[in-house]
């Protein structure tokens, strides 16, 4: 007599795994209501799925910001999937902010994958939620920070996050660290200034520069004076201290932060975007 698995062993499973009850219910049935051997079929599935998906593109995602208890260590991951109707699904999610947690203690993605998760890795995780969603599941962005003091920011929709460190934990810190955060989110500097700005990007954006001066017919003997102007304002526009404040352009994030406090500096920070 083949063995039919009763509504209670097939919620328990599908409870563990996060597959569909149909695919738990096969599982059980298969495995003749061996449980440990059920969750290998659905896990076996998830591989055989991976496999078929690989070539995929997994574009779409969440991408989640999360710091410690003491605001001193943080990180944001993108845990990506192939659709926007996934990347929106609560459970998806929920997933996603398990393992940015998880991401604050480990010191790389390959740290990061091969951590517990209740009983497998993080990596075996991803291929099993992959059977169940039907869709390739993978962590993308993974980016870390340390500072005295930090503040996340996640904008709706989970597809742009980012971490502000701050020089010192002082009154008003958190809510600066979160408003300076929204303003890496939004406006995406390359630096934290112009000291931090690679010699690389210096040299092409002086060629661009210097190369429209040029074709302007300016005299070479004025063009590098043009350009040291030129170059503070890049710095003003693309490094983050440097930058006018989104909730004030009076004042630049520097001026925001020493508002706040006048010892209080902007010491670092991380961006990640789907797009």
């Amino acid at each position: 007599m083949s063995y039919t698995p009763v509504a209670a062993d097939v919620a328990k499973l599908r409870n563990t795994t996060g597959a569909g009850m149909m695919d738990c219910k096969k599982a059980l049935v298969e495995a003749e209501g061996d449980f440990e051997k059920a969750i290998e079929i659905l896990r076996k599935k998830g591989q055989k799925v991976a496999a078929n998906r690989a070539d995929r593109e997994s574009t779409e995602g969440a991408v989640i910001a999360r710091v410690n208890e003491d605001n001193t260590l943080g990180a944001i991951i993108s845990l990506n999937c192939e659709t926007d109707f996934v990347a929106k699904n609560e459970a998806f999610i929920e997933l996603a902010y398990e393992l940015a947690e998880m991401a604050i203690f480990a010191a790389s993605k390959e740290e990061l994958l091969a951590t517990d998760f209740h009983g497998i890795t993080v990596a075996e995780k991803l291929v099993e939620q992959t059977g169940v969603i039907g869709e390739k599941i993978e962590i993308g962005a993974f980016e870390r920070i340390e500072g005295p003091f930090l503040g996340a920011y996640i904008h709706a929709g989970n597809k742009i996050a980012a971490i502000t460190a701050l020089s010192g934990k002082v009154d008003g810190a958190d809510e600066a660290a979160k408003a300076v955060s929204m303003q890496v989110a939004a406006m995406n500097p390359i630096a934290l200034d112009e000291t931090a700005v690679s010699q690389e990007t210096i040299d092409k954006e002086l060629e661009i520069e210097r190369e429209l001066l040029t074709k302007e017919g300016k005299p070479a003997n004025i063009i590098e004076n043009i350009l040291k102007g030129k170059m503070q304002k890049f710095y003003k526009e693309n490094t983050l201290v440097h930058q006018a404040f989104i909730k004030d352009g009076n004042q630049s994030v520097a001026d925001y932060v020493k508002s706040v406090n006048g010892d209080l500096k902007v010491t670092g920070f991380i961006r990640v975007s789907l797009a």
